[in-house]
């Protein structure tokens, strides 16, 4: 990075700014990039599979070990990388893949390198005219399927690959490079701005980045608020207010329109409420039978809100569910 000009690279997304450049840069899944590196080094590459959530490294591992395979002079004419983004059908694969993939390597010789990221949103037709591609040229190019969903690749190209699952990363693993970024671009970043970025992200580490350069321009502190805020995620403080009206208010219609006013004020949608609220009530001492039906009416309320449904029945479902329970614990005790 730092040979590069630094008006140009002020203006690239740290998402890709940060992007590792080699295998050794990447900072999870061990095992995986080691036996890489082994088929790498033994010139052994099978066809790859790589599949898990977003964010966890599957296309910078691609990219990184294709770097490590070729010099930058060799580069666009040995890797042909297709994304979601691109045609994808069946007249692709017989054209562009097959053209790329039936023409030799004269003087480099090795094999070719093609790339399908978001392979899940490729019709079963042409995974099926891919399938014989694969088969027929694997002397002559390496395939690297990247996908989010392994369901949606049907079998006869999984049989094919050597598979691996990309898990989502842990906190211990965001957080070295997370620390690294937050002291290159000299930012001001809290411990408690750091665990809501872990928290949001769920172990997205392009999420993380998106939204702590996001924050970090919009507010000069990245903390807990700044990062919720920025993103339009409830606030811990919101929820505990609805989460004490809820079991404290003696009035229904006070707690409504309690409940009202934070969403207006704060913007924030029941949707939202209700997922907070269940990390929440899960760390209330209940009586089981009583937390039960709590978060199975959250659930039907969740459901009909999913379906379309308006808000404001909803939010008076989810006080009522609070108010009955809250009776019977009384009434037991």
């Amino acid at each position: 990075m730092s040979e590069e000009n630094p008006a140009k690279t002020s203006r690239i997304p740290w998402v890709e700014k940060y992007r590792p450049s080699k295998l050794d840069d990447l900072i999870s899944h061990e095992e995986i990039i080691s036996t890489i590196n082994r088929f790498i080094n033994q010139k052994q590459l099978p066809h790859l599979l790589f599949y898990g959530p977003p964010g966890t490294g599957k296309t910078s591992t691609i990219l990184a070990c294709a770097k490590q395979l070729y010099t930058p002079a060799q580069f666009k004419s040995m890797v042909l990388e297709l994304n979601a983004s691109d045609d994808r059908g069946i007249g692709i694969v017989r054209g562009q893949i097959l053209n790329f993939a039936s023409t030799r390597t004269i003087f480099s010789g090795t094999f070719k390198l093609i790339i399908l990221d978001e392979a899940d949103a490729m019709t079963n037709d042409a995974q099926n005219a891919l399938r014989r591609i694969i088969e027929k040229y694997t002397e002559n190019v390496r395939f690297c399927v990247i996908c989010n969903y392994l369901s949606k690749i049907i079998p006869a190209v999984q049989s094919r690959c050597t598979r691996f699952r990309f898990a989502p990363l842990t906190p211990e693993q965001i957080l070295p490079r997370l620390d690294k970024i937050v002291e290159m671009e000299n930012l001001n970043v809290t411990d408690d701005g750091k665990k809501a970025l872990m928290t949001l992200s769920k172990g997205d580490m392009r999420k993380v980045l998106n939204v702590l350069q996001s924050t970090s321009m919009a507010f000069d502190v990245v903390n807990e608020d700044n990062v919720y805020t920025c993103v339009g995620h409830p606030l811990r403080r919101d929820i505990e207010r609805i989460l004490e009206t809820l079991l404290s208010c003696k009035s229904f219609e006070q707690a409504y329109d309690d409940i009202q006013s934070i969403k207006s004020v704060k913007g924030l949608a029941l949707e939202d409420i209700l997922t907070e609220l269940h990390l929440f009530i899960m760390r209330l001492e209940l009586p089981m039978s009583v937390m039960n039906k709590i978060i199975i009416k959250m659930a039907a309320i969740e459901e009909r809100l999913a379906k379309g449904c308006t808000e404001g029945p909803q939010t008076t479902a989810l006080i009522a569910a609070f108010f009955i329970h809250r009776d019977h614990v009384t009434l037991e005790s």
